[in-house]
């Protein structure tokens, strides 16, 4: 019996190191499809992912492998690059941005993807449905539908005297209609007419189009900047932001990019969505069907003053509204 005791604690250690050298061999691999580049963004992206997934129990190397793809805001080569990951046969597709999205869509229809960065999956055609998405894609999303009102009511309330706001969006977003207009630019240049102002809706291909549109804004006489939370302007955000202190611009940018210097920092912020995709990611692994998982809504906005650049562009904050700022001014 002792023998026998033996064997099978022997057996039973050899089986725990056969499943830990499967584990090391054969980890989940996860592709990023992403519309920009290899930049401290992402690599701040990935360590809070690592960290995430560690939570969980995925250790990097032994239980999941990370392989991103980089567009390099070369939105044309998404495509392709969605291609590379479903021929390497990845376990599952994290796409930042709606391009991204879009790209990975076309590209599988069996690999799970989890999208974020994209504020509307419903009107992209991603999923069928916020709460059943009824296919492989589900993801995280900032959609807010009061987020364009509140940030036209807010530069209303510091600017009473405003009447033009130009619109800083971009010309790759998916769903455009006749007049180039993509779902998040109908929805702020609805927002904003119904408030009384005139927008001026510039789309940007590239970086290199930022000198055009600020002589453009320039032209039409535009009070304030809104920067949309779009892939050219994200990742151009802090030339954006030297460009609207040069020319005296009160700029707002979307939530968690203060860094850019812009006036006002105002709305759900991306970084919120990003820690939320080892969640997804685990239920997935665990055998939950991207259809079942209802799209997830990031809702807390942040508010955030630069009091810095409202001394260089010689503006002044009304002492009411800095009072609702969610952390002092800078």
């Amino acid at each position: 019996m002792k023998s026998i005791g033996r064997v099978s604690a022997a057996a039973f250690a050899l089986s725990l190191i056969c499943g830990l050298s499967n584990a090391q061999q054969n980890p989940r691999r996860v592709g990023i499809l992403i519309n920009g580049g290899d930049t401290p963004l992402f690599n701040s992206i990935k360590k809070n992912l690592l960290s995430d997934f560690a939570g969980f129990g995925y250790v990097e190397g032994r239980d999941v492998v990370i392989e991103p793809r980089f567009a390099e805001l070369k939105l044309e080569r998404l495509p392709g690059l969605a291609l590379e990951l479903t021929d390497a046969k990845v376990d599952m597709i994290l796409a930042l941005g709606g391009p991204a999205a879009v790209a990975a869509q076309k590209a599988t229809s069996t690999i799970p993807v989890v999208f974020s960065i994209v504020t509307d999956p419903v009107a992209l055609k991603l999923v069928a449905s916020m709460d059943r998405p009824g296919s492989n894609i589900t993801g995280i999303t900032s959609l807010d539908p009061q987020q364009a009102t509140k940030q036209f009511e807010l530069l209303k309330e510091t600017f009473p005297g405003i009447t033009r706001v130009a619109i800083l969006s971009d010309q790759t977003i998916p769903g455009a209609d006749e007049r180039g207009f993509a779902p998040i630019d109908r929805a702020n240049d609805a927002a904003a007419r119904g408030l009384g102002l005139e927008p001026q809706i510039i789309k940007l291909k590239s970086a290199a189009d930022l000198d055009a549109a600020f002589a453009a804004i320039a032209t039409e006489r535009a009070e304030a900047l809104l920067v949309l939370e779009v892939p050219v302007a994200l990742a151009a955000r802090k030339q954006i932001g030297e460009l609207a202190i040069k020319s005296r611009l009160p700029a707002m940018f979307p939530g968690g990019t203060a860094d850019a210097a812009g006036l006002i920092t105002y709305g759900t912020s991306v970084a919120d969505s990003w820690r939320k995709f080892a969640v997804f990611a685990d239920r997935i692994f665990k055998g939950t069907k991207p259809a079942d998982l209802p799209v997830d809504v990031i809702t807390r906005r942040e508010l955030i003053f630069n009091l810095q650049t409202a001394q260089a562009i010689g503006v002044t904050i009304p002492p009411e509204i800095l009072k609702r700022a969610d952390r002092p001014a800078q």
